[in-house]
């Protein structure tokens, strides 16, 4: 009977159900943590700036996060490989409510250094928010993982859109209940990351990775295992991962720099912030299109339309930079270039890697974007300081550049019969 049982729910109409339900829950606490973090970056930078005392102490803020990112992305992989995604995500989520609360602190206190070890903490959030698109891919199969997996980065657009305009209530609010200045829109951050706990606990059941990996364990009598657990091709591996990484460094060394660029050529502040909206609406907006594209075209020509608009996008920021059209032109479609690639690289990331590695690397995957962003950004302001925003451009094509000329390490060692690689 238990055996009867088993069979059941390791059935492909099963797994379907509970893929379908494990989207929905995913994509809910995407919008709860693209609220949190939203907020957080809106205000982190002046917070920092404020307490400092000095503005060119800004940055911080944000590097805190993203190093923050790196350093709990792969912790919290291997948490996931050994219990589940659902603690997983549920630890990061704990993790950067205790970094918020410790902001709030920190800003009573006027500790700068306390500060940003604040912001490290809420780079847990981030980790586990990069996370549950590798989570949605868990019980996919190949014919619907770009789909799935580009939902629930969708889901993050919702968020990341209301989370900085709930800043001005926030902060009225916050006064009512004698909170530090600029702290009072963390009240609905740490309502949001509660409400994100509790959702990961209650409704991610049964937890997708480990019911992935009883499929797995039971390919020889569950029929339909072989969807969501392929051989194992670290070459296309490697590949995918060099994608969306560069992908990433493109797109953050170019966005870090623009709202200086435009502020130095006369740019309003609500005209760069039109052109940050319009941006990040490019980076989420159509990521469900690029999944689409990715379970029917293949996951390296979508790759590669990536690098497509990436190359139009710093072509344009290069010859267009005096502009203020064109360089909200090239910011929307560096926002599509990096959606098609991470959509599209994630997901060939977790099909190119056996069950027992794939939480591994989807963990180096997320290490290596942030390093790389972290690296990006420091590096991209000196960059411009020498040769402009315009070569600032040009020189991080390098990075689109060799994307191109590895995409044939993407369709090595392809499984016979599997054309999702391209």
């Amino acid at each position: 009977m238990a055996e009867s049982s088993d069979a059941a729910a390791l059935a492909p109409s099963a797994i379907a159900d509970v893929q379908r339900r494990t989207v929905w829950v995913l994509s809910v606490g995407q919008v709860l943590g693209g609220l949190a973090f939203g907020a957080s970056i809106s205000l982190g930078a002046v917070l920092a700036a404020e307490i400092s005392g000095d503005e060119a102490f800004s940055g911080l803020a944000t590097a805190a996060i993203t190093l923050g990112t790196a350093a709990f992305a792969v912790p919290l992989a291997a948490f996931a490989r050994r219990r589940g995604r659902r603690p997983a995500l549920t630890s990061g989520m704990v993790g950067a409510l205790a970094g918020v609360l410790l902001v709030v602190f920190a800003a009573g206190l006027r500790s700068f250094a306390l500060l940003l070890i604040a912001f490290g903490l809420i780079g847990a959030a981030q980790a586990a928010n990069l996370q549950t698109r590798f989570a949605a891919a868990d019980l996919a199969t190949d014919a619907t993982r770009g789909r799935d997996l580009s939902l629930v980065v969708w889901a993050t657009t919702i968020g990341a859109v209301l989370g900085p305009n709930l800043t001005g209530p926030g902060e009225l609010l916050g006064e009512r209940f004698g909170m530090p200045h600029l702290t009072g829109p963390y009240l609905f951050t740490i309502v949001a990351q509660l409400l994100a706990v509790a959702l990961y606990l209650i409704w991610l059941r049964p937890d997708p990775l480990l019911l992935a990996q009883r499929v797995t364990t039971h390919a020889a009598t569950a029929p339909g295992a072989e969807a969501i657990a392929n051989a194992d091709r670290p070459i296309i591996a490697r590949y995918a991962i060099f994608a969306v990484a560069a992908a990433h460094g493109v797109m953050v060394s170019v966005m870090a720099m623009t709202p200086v660029h435009l502020l130095h050529h006369g740019a309003s502040l609500t005209v760069i912030g039109l052109t940050i909206s319009l941006h990040v609406a490019g980076m989420f907006a159509l990521s469900p299109v690029f999944g689409i594209l990715a379970d029917r075209v293949g996951r390296v020509p979508t790759i590669l339309l990536g690098q497509v608009l990436l190359a139009a996008a710093l072509v344009t920021a290069s010859f267009g930079q005096e502009s203020t059209v064109f360089v909200t032109i090239a910011l929307v479609l560096l926002g599509l270039g990096w959606s098609a690639t991470t959509v599209a690289g994630s997901t060939l990331l977790t099909e190119a890697s056996a069950e027992s590695q794939r939480t591994r690397r989807q963990g180096l995957s997320d290490l290596t974007m942030s390093l790389v962003a972290a690296i990006g950004a420091i590096l991209a302001g000196v960059v411009l300081a020498w040769i402009g925003y315009g070569g600032l451009a040009l020189v991080v094509g390098v990075a689109v550049i060799a994307t191109v000329a590895l995409a044939p390490l993407g369709r090595a060692a392809a499984v016979p019969g599997d054309v999702r690689s391209g």
